[in-house]
């Protein structure tokens, strides 16, 4: 890290489970806040061939699916040159995003009240973003606890199921990858509670979450109310990172 006293980055971890908002969450925020980035999981992706195959299907959502030695590089790389690797190219931005729904007067709002904060704080350091689906994973705590912010999203199963069946498909390293028929019961849902369901009360990932887990690991979990709203999600995560600004400015006079 420089010699400065304050920090040349804020690394944001952004995850939760397939088509919780996650993506569109990063974009709106980029927009929103100064001089800030985005890393997607999802450019870590092994090539096409190595994708391991369960139930006859190739399993793009498994942590045996994901390069995690260049993944922990980048996130090296970012924390002691507050961005990405110029090497580093974005498959990802070439997958589109549903509308988000949120007024554009909802966002020049958001900017303002940033813009308010920053001149208040003097803050001047760069925010980068990952998001991804399985950042907080148990088996991937390194990773997880490399997060100066850890933002949690969650969706319903039934929701989860709608939005990624209503998706064309993906970019992936080496072509183009489309859901089969079964995909989101078959792989995506049982994978998604398989690795997240420690942090739910009764390891049901349709309860709550688990408070004394979530404070443990330093997670922040939407609430329940935001799920289908955006706007919601985004006011909330609006007021996690502005409070995280404040308390690290204050911090550092």
């Amino acid at each position: 890290m420089p010699s400065s006293s304050k920090p040349a980055v804020l690394l944001l971890g952004i995850s939760g489970p397939s088509s919780s908002g996650k993506t569109t969450l990063s974009r709106l925020l980029r927009d929103i806040f100064p001089s800030t980035s985005i890393l997607h999981l999802d450019d870590f992706y092994l090539t096409d061939a190595e994708i391991p195959v369960r139930h006859g299907i190739q399993d793009w959502d498994c942590i045996e699916s994901l390069n995690l030695d260049d993944l922990r590089s980048c996130l090296a790389h970012i924390r002691t040159q507050g961005k990405s690797p110029p090497s580093l190219v974005s498959k990802e931005d070439q997958n589109s995003v549903g509308e988000h729904g949120v007024p554009e007067q909802v966002i020049q709002d958001c900017k303002n009240k940033v813009r308010k904060l920053v001149e208040k704080t003097g803050w001047n350091a760069r925010i980068a973003m990952v998001d991804g689906f399985l950042l907080f994973s148990e088996n991937m705590a390194d990773v997880r606890d490399m997060f100066d912010v850890r933002i949690f999203l969650r969706t319903s199963y039934a929701t989860a199921k709608k939005r990624r069946e209503a998706r064309s498909g993906y970019v992936t390293l080496e072509g183009f990858w489309e859901d089969p028929p079964g995909y989101v019961d078959k792989i995506v849902w049982p994978n998604y509670i398989n690795d997240h369901a420690f942090l739910f009360q009764n390891r049901d990932v349709e309860d709550k979450l688990n408070d004394k887990v979530a404070e443990s690991i330093g997670i922040h979990g939407m609430p329940r109310e935001a799920e289908k709203s955006m706007r919601e999600c985004l006011d909330w995560a609006m007021g996690v990172l502005c409070d995280e600004i404040e308390t690290r400015s204050r911090a550092e006079t």
